[in-house]
C-alpha cells in the first residue's frame, strides 16, 4: 500500500470518544484503523456505496472484536448522501475518493453538512496518473482543485500531511 492508515490518522489526531466518518470506506482500512483509536466510546461510519465492501468491513470488524463501526450504504454524490443527521460527526476521512467520482463538490457539500461546527475533514488523494497506478490522468483531483473546492462550501485549510508514495493529505476545519 502506497498510503499508510495508521500513519495518516496518527499525524491527523483523533482522540478517544470521537464520532468519525470514512466517506467512501471502501475495504474499510481506514474504518478499522480509527474504531481502534476512537475505542468503545466512538462511533466510526463507514460510508460507502457498495454493499458487498460494506459487508467486508462489517465481517472484519466482528473478526478483530470491533464493535463501533457503523456501515451505511450512502451515495456521496447525493443529498444526504451519507445518510447521517446534521453535525452528526467530529471528524471525516475522505481517502481515495476524490478521483472516482463525478460531482466533488456534492461530496464536499455533504461532508460540510455532517460535521460538528469545528470539525476536522482529512483528505488523501493520489498526486498524479503513474501509468497503471492509481488514478487515469485525467480523474485525477489535484491538490490544488481539492482545496478550492472544499473552501467553495466553508471548509478552512489547516496544513498538509505526509501521506505517502504517490499521496497528498490535506487537513482542513468547518468553519
Amino acid at each position: 500500500m502506497f498510503s499508510d492508515p495508521i500513519k495518516n490518522i496518527e499525524q491527523f489526531g483523533i482522540n478517544l470518544g470521537e464520532s468519525v466518518a470514512d466517506f467512501g470506506s471502501g475495504s474499510g482500512h481506514y474504518s478499522l484503523a480509527m474504531a481502534k483509536v476512537v475505542g468503545d466510546g466512538g462511533t466510526v461510519y463507514a460510508i460507502d456505496i457498495q454493499k458487498e465492501l460494506l459487508s467486508k468491513i462489517k465481517n472484519e470488524a466482528t473478526r478483530q472484536g470491533l464493535s463501533n463501526i457503523e456501515v451505511v450504504w450512502g451515495d456521496l454524490e447525493k443529498p444526504l448522501g451519507s445518510r447521517l443527521k446534521d453535525e452528526a460527526v467530529k471528524v471525516i476521512v475522505i481517502s481515495n475518493l476524490m478521483f472516482q467520482v463525478r460531482d466533488r463538490s456534492a461530496i464536499a457539500k455533504e461532508a460540510f453538512r455532517v460535521l460538528e461546527s469545528k470539525g476536522r475533514l482529512l483528505l488523501i488523494d493520489w498526486t498524479d496518473s503513474f501509468g497503471g497506478i492509481g488514478p487515469h490522468s485525467d480523474a485525477v483531483f489535484s491538490e490544488d482543485d481539492a482545496k478550492k473546492v472544499f473552501s467553495e462550501v466553508g471548509f478552512v485549510f489547516q496544513k498538509n500531511i505526509s501521506a505517502g508514495k504517490h499521496h497528498y493529505g490535506l487537513i482542513f476545519t468547518k468553519s
